[in-house]
């Protein structure tokens, strides 16, 4: 299973689309949040699934703060990452992470794309789309979980 994981493109839905379009066909799109109207749209035009949690610039949204998912096997817990204080530290968010039995955590916030293991947990940051440019695509099916980070090229320069 291929995921497209984005967060934080505060309102840039273009980049969102450009996104989609670079990493496709993909199976599932998460949306981290700071945004969740741009995935709303994603979903809506391209007639493609989208999960969405919003964060700390979703104002208004009644969607859930987490989600935790079953997807090929791998529990997959998604966040924005704000509550769990991930600019201070992901010392909350692990703990969240293993007590929900996750073996991929995903979360937004800092605007720093990140890929590490802490354990058996995969954590993923894909970095915020708006600015960087930055998405990043989660393969599932094949033990282990695997990531990898990606800017989209800056329009009229086909480079990044």
């Amino acid at each position: 299973m291929k995921i497209l994981v984005c967060s934080d493109s505060h309102g840039d839905y273009a980049r969102l689309f450009r996104a989609h379009e670079a990493a496709a066909p993909v199976d599932l799109t998460i949306h981290l949040g700071d945004g969740t109207e741009d995935a709303r749209l994603l979903e809506e035009v391209m007639e493609t699934p989208v999960v969405r949690v919003p964060g700390n610039c979703d104002h208004g949204s009644t969607l859930p703060g987490d989600i935790l998912l079953n997807l090929e096997g791998v529990r997959v817990f998604a966040t924005h990452g704000n509550r769990y204080g991930v600019k201070g530290g992901l010392s909350c968010l692990l703990a969240r992470g293993a007590e929900v039995g996750a073996g991929v955590v995903l979360y937004g916030h800092t605007h720093i794309p990140s890929i590490r293991r802490e354990g058996s947990i995969l954590l993923l940051n894909p970095g915020p789309l708006a600015g960087l440019g930055s998405y990043a695509l989660l393969t599932l099916g094949g033990p282990p979980p695997h990531a990898e980070l990606f800017t989209l090229p800056h329009p009229g320069t086909g480079s990044a």
